[in-house]
């Protein structure tokens, strides 16, 4: 037998598809068994499985575990819950070996997918694509699997609390915060852990419904944080977290209702730790403020600018002993006094430990950052066999011009006015751009610039693509 995966599933950082279209249950069980064949020849017998809320979250989960079984390795099922606990999971469990989330993450309600964590690494890129070629050949292992079921969601929240410990819970107690679980796999865990936060909690939207029917659980669109603003404003809260989907991802907001993006979170939390971890490592992708970079150099810290994508920032992390990491999606991985993987509610209760810890509310942390004016995220669509080559041909026309620019992840072009940003995503056909300055007549010069570079390589900044 072989398998066959649709030619848009098996992506970079993770496996996605449309449920139905590009995505079911034969996939799923392909993935476990070839999943399951390469733990086994790498001395692995036991993997992880969570799942999401989505509608099709159990039908997939059900396949998979099949398939793993089916190639010989067993699995304990840990049920649903936000991915960080799967995460949690592999991490702790002496006799587990890997990790797979079935996840759509922020996608819209009809999609779903596969996170996978390999023997403590993450699995991605070369992995994945192994996985096809596994399936095509039908080079599967073949065996037994058991499965058992575990019950783990208690012992994370405590894990998670543990993020304050040493903190006087009378500091604790006065704070007022409101959350949004978004319909996400996240609720559960939040009402758990708000049940042992000191303090006064309002929860939003913790009952887990896969088809989001309150607002789409993707934090980093502002229209999704609207329903959390009023819940401030309303009750005179501190502050305000929101999550995706599948809780690996934080949103925020402050006590006047300003957003406070992914790359200002990571100001907070940098100020935080290198008062504990002087001179450490901060890493941050190439969408992040040139503000977050400059406080890290301030404080003492080393910045360093990577490829956005949270397996490559994990990978990065290993590399260089980094305590802390973080993207302008909402990614934040703490690897001090923590795992080392994106956790958005682990995020959160450091978040209220670094405000307590600095003396200063939230929203004074958010109002005494520089006042830059940036773009948000644009995206827009371009072709998948064209999207890589215009980069490049705009990296050359760059270098030939003797322009400033970071190549890491496409290009970030400094210049006078501040800096500008194109970039190919790795799981769309799209093209990201983004730019930064201090003025609005010189946002307007970077974002000619961007068009400029666009129209010599034939495209121009279109309709905004959405996630």
């Amino acid at each position: 037998m072989t398998h066959q995966f649709h030619p848009t599933v098996l992506r970079e950082y993770d496996i996605r598809g449309i449920i139905g279209e590009t995505l079911g249950a034969e996939d799923a069980r392909a993935i476990g068994r070839g999943f399951a064949t390469l733990l086994r020849a790498a001395g692995g017998t036991k993997v992880a499985v969570g799942y999401d809320g989505r509608v099709s979250s159990i039908m997939l989960e059900e396949a998979l575990v099949a398939g793993l079984n089916a190639s010989g390795v067993d699995v304990v099922r840990v049920g649903m819950g936000p991915t960080p606990m799967l995460y949690y999971a592999e991490a702790s469990m002496p006799d587990v070996q890997g990790g797979i989330q079935i996840t759509g993450s922020h996608n819209p309600a009809n999609y779903n997918g596969f996170k996978m964590v390999f023997m403590g690494r993450p699995f991605f890129g070369a992995d994945i694509q192994e996985l096809g070629r596994i399936a095509a050949a039908g080079a599967w292992l073949d065996g037994q699997g058991g499965h058992e079921h575990r019950e783990i969601l208690g012992a994370y929240v405590d894990r998670l609390v543990d993020g304050l410990a040493g903190i006087g819970h009378d500091r604790l107690s006065a704070f007022r915060i409101g959350w949004d679980a978004g319909n996400g796999a996240a609720g559960p865990a939040l009402e758990l852990l708000t049940q042992k936060l000191p303090g006064e909690h309002h929860l939003l939207f913790t009952q887990v419904d896969g088809t989001f029917p309150n607002h789409h659980p993707d934090p980093t669109e502002e229209k999704n944080l609207e329903d959390l603003r009023a819940l401030v404003a309303a009750k005179n809260l501190d502050f305000g977290i929101a999550f995706d989907g599948d809780g690996d991802r934080i949103g925020a907001i402050d006590g006047l209702g300003r957003v406070i993006w992914g790359d200002q979170l990571l100001m907070i939390y940098a100020e935080d730790l290198l008062k504990m971890v002087p001179e450490a490592t901060i890493i941050a992708d190439v969408k992040a403020s040139r503000a977050l970079f400059d406080q890290v150099s301030r404080l003492g810290g080393h910045p360093v600018m990577w490829k956005t994508g949270h397996s490559l920032i994990k990978s990065k992390m290993k590399e260089t002993g980094s305590p802390l990491a973080g993207e302008m999606s909402g990614h934040v991985f703490f690897a001090h006094e923590y795992y080392g993987y994106d956790d958005a509610l682990y995020a959160a209760v450091r978040l209220i430990a670094a405000s307590v810890r600095l003396g200063k509310s939230v929203t004074e942390l958010r109002g005494a950052m520089p006042n830059l004016i940036n773009t948000p995220e644009m995206r827009f669509q371009v072709d998948e066999s064209r999207k890589f080559a215009v980069v490049d041909e705009v990296k050359e026309r760059l270098a030939s011009a003797g322009a400033d620019v970071n190549a890491t992840d496409g290009v970030r072009v400094n210049t006078p006015d501040g800096w500008w940003l194109l970039r190919a995503s790795n799981t769309q056909d799209v093209l990201v751009a983004r730019a930064e300055s201090e003025s609005d007549a010189g946002l307007e010069r970077l974002m000619a610039q961007i068009d400029e570079q666009l129209a010599a390589s034939g495209l121009k900044r279109g309709p905004q693509a959405g996630h």
